[in-house]
């Protein structure tokens, strides 16, 4: 059996780091000020797919 190699990105451990972080960053903050926290990190532009 072949050995796998080492992934440059974990696309699965980056989404629980960035969950994590930011479970901390919300968790004493109540539901208007999470609200608040979310609409700020939203980009202002949407990338779309080009067709």
């Amino acid at each position: 059996m072949k050995t796998k190699n080492k992934k440059e990105f974990d696309a699965v451990e980056f989404m629980r780091q960035t969950r994590d972080k930011i479970s901390e960053e919300i968790a004493d903050l109540d539901f208007d000020q999470i609200k608040e926290y979310f609409a700020k990190r939203r980009p202002k532009t949407r990338i779309m797919p080009s067709r």
